[in-house]
């Protein structure tokens, strides 16, 4: 079963003509309720304390007081509760994955971009990362797989070269933010060009997922995007509803507790259809490997 993590609070706030809005996750969420009978829980922020495990103290003052700036990341009031709360909201969710469920995090602002030092990308603070370095100190082992459209160049930073844990991303080279050509130490990324097939894609989910078996984790953690879409207006890759499905399938047939986090994707008038198919694979897979 999947439980989502979600607020109406999360709508409360948006910067004009910004393609971070709040109709993504109002567009997933009505979809998803209109398709079937699934449970959402209510998160709440997460603590100061939380932010401190993965950000600088300066980061977290600055969007906290409002003295930044940044021309992807909107200067809003309150913005340090409305990131506080889809931080929660992650850690939320990686706590349903411990209880036997699939924990999925319908929050914004997204989070794969924010480092230990600085914010980008539409993202304040690092959603999953924070997720996970809670769950590294319970001596969880977590693989992370990012398959948002863009490289998560603020998870690879937090995370490269620490124990038991891996990030493995495929994404968009060249695009914003230039990074993730190459891998590193654990940090595993696969670079597609623009206009790329879906074939070529999923060639580099299979190794991905080739990648997470051997490494065994306990948990997988995912950085879900989709802005791979083959109509998404901010990328120019190749995938469609049915690859998504697929992905989802993949990621479940592991075999291992798993909770996702919502990064990217601006097709508002797609993505509640994306987010069904991928979830529909996971159940597919989920209730095979338990009914099997």
């Amino acid at each position: 079963m999947i439980k989502f993590v979600y607020s109406e609070e999360l709508l409360k706030y948006k910067e004009n003509s910004h393609p971070e809005s709040p109709e993504r996750i109002k567009n997933i969420v009505e979809y998803i309720r209109k398709k079937g009978n699934f449970d959402f829980v209510e998160p709440s922020p997460c603590q100061e304390e939380d932010l401190y495990l993965v950000h600088d103290i300066e980061l977290i003052k600055k969007v906290k007081e409002n003295t930044f700036f940044d021309p992807d990341c909107p200067n809003i009031q309150n913005i340090f509760y409305f990131a506080s709360l889809s931080c929660g909201s992650a850690i939320k969710a990686s706590e349903i994955s411990l209880e036997g469920y699939i924990g999925f995090s319908i929050g914004r602002p997204p989070g794969h971009h924010a480092s230990k030092n600085n914010i980008g990308g539409f993202c304040y603070f690092n959603n999953i990362a924070v997720a996970t370095k809670k769950l590294l100190l319970k001596n969880f082992k977590v693989a992370i797989l990012d398959i948002d459209g863009h490289h998560g160049n603020g998870t690879e930073e937090i995370f490269r070269g620490q124990e038991n844990v891996i990030y493995v991303s495929i994404h968009q080279f060249p695009a914003y933010p230039g990074t993730g050509k190459y891998s590193f130490e654990n940090c595993y990324n696969f670079p597609i060009p623009p206009f790329s097939s879906s074939k070529k894609y999923m060639e580099k989910f299979n190794k991905s997922l080739e990648i997470i078996k051997n490494f065994s984790p306990d948990i997988i953690a995912v950085s879900c995007g989709f802005d791979a879409y083959k109509e998404d207006p901010l990328l120019n890759l190749s995938l469609d509803e049915t690859d998504y499905y697929i992905i989802g399938k993949g990621i479940a047939s592991l075999g291992k507790k798993i909770f996702l986090i919502l990064e990217g994707g601006y097709n508002i008038f797609k993505i509640g259809n994306l987010c069904y198919c991928l979830c529909c694979g996971i159940l597919k897979e989920f209730d095979k490997n338990n009914n099997g």
